[in-house]
Formats: structure tokens, C-alpha cells, sequence
């Protein structure tokens, strides 16, 4: 039976000696290797996922703080739909058009702040901001390698997506009004 959205996941053993040869159970039960380009794929969320940790353990707003915090509940939702190969139709849990629409509305809440882009952005600036750029493009990879994880939720992808471009538009956030030069003249 699948695992409710609000349900917790229970692990009463962390490690299993399942996976001593070099194979991997995916959400469905079947066994694959572990260089299979789905493991990849929930991997590369995992490490977005730290990533995003780091950032929260800086000090950031709190309105940021909730963002990230929920958007790191969200990758768990991610991965758990990456690591089951996609079918129209199942009833397992998967990204859904409303996680979506919410990053686009906190893309447009957070971009709406800041000055026109009239050029390429150097990814740095302030320290929270560099971290913020680093996650971002953690996420592009993350996306990539979900692209390899046939057959997978477009939503997947989509939210990956997404969420790349509100981690860019944060970082920039994060430099609003910053002393440094934040971008590539002539870029």
C-alpha cells in the first residue's frame, strides 16, 4: 500500500545489507544496480536536498526559511517519485501541479523585488547567495539526471526546473543591495 503525502516514512534500521553487492531496491520493490541512471537521478535530489540544508544553516529570513524548509520536504516527495518509474495513472506519491504553481508564485513573489536582469549574473556575492547559487545548480544536475531516469514523471522535471529558477532568483535576492559587483558587465 502506498505511503500517504502526510504520512511519515518509519525506518526502524538503517542499514539493510541489501545493497553490499552493489544493488539498490527502487518505491516499487524491483532491484536494479546502483549505477542505474534512476539512482543517479534520487542521488543527485539528495545532495540538492543538503544543499539547500546548508543554506538554512546560515542566517536567513524567515520568510525564506519557510520556503526552503518546505521546499526540502517537497524533494523528498521528488525523489520518492524518481525512484519509482513513472506510469499514468498509479496512486504512489508524485509531484503535482500544485507544487508547481507554488514555486512560480514564490518566482513571481520573489522577483518582483528585484531590478531588471540586463545581464549575466556571476554566481557569488554574499556568502548566503553563493550558497543559494551552488544549490542552483545542484538542481540543473539534478534535473539532468532525472531526464535519464526513463520513464519519469514530467512533473518531476518540471518542478526541478522550477525550482532552479527560483534558487537563481533567491540568490539574487540574497545580493540585493550588496557593496560587490554582481554581474558581467557587457554579459
Amino acid at each position: 500500500m502506498a505511503r500517504k503525502r502526510d504520512e511519515p516514512v518509519r525506518l526502524t534500521r538503517i542499514y539493510t545489507r541489501t545493497g553490499d553487492a552493489g544493488e539498490t531496491s527502487l518505491g516499487d520493490g524491483s532491484r536494479i544496480p546502483k549505477t542505474d541512471p534512476r539512482i543517479a537521478a534520487v542521488g543527485a535530489v539528495e545532495e540538492l536536498n543538503a544543499h539547500i540544508g546548508i543554506v538554512l544553516a546560515g542566517s536567513v529570513p524567515d520568510e525564506l526559511r519557510a520556503t526552503l524548509a518546505q521546499v526540502q520536504n517537497e524533494l523528498f516527495d521528488v525523489g520518492a517519485d524518481l525512484a519509482v518509474p513513472f506510469q499514468e495513472g498509479d496512486e504512489r506519491l508524485r509531484v503535482v501541479p500544485a507544487q508547481i504553481d507554488r514555486l512560480e508564485g514564490l518566482c513571481d513573489r520573489f522577483n518582483e523585488e528585484l531590478p531588471m536582469l540586463k545581464s549575466f549574473v556571476l554566481p557569488g556575492g554574499t556568502e548566503h547567495a553563493a550558497r543559494l547559487h551552488l544549490a542552483r545548480t545542484v538542481c540543473r544536475r539534478a534535473e539532468l539526471a532525472a531526464l535519464h531516469a526513463s520513464p519519469a514523471n514530467p512533473l518531476a522535471l518540471t518542478y526541478l526546473n522550477r525550482l532552479s529558477d527560483l534558487l537563481f532568483i533567491l540568490a539574487r535576492s540574497a545580493n540585493a543591495g550588496a557593496s560587490e559587483p554582481l554581474w558581467r558587465p557587457g554579459g
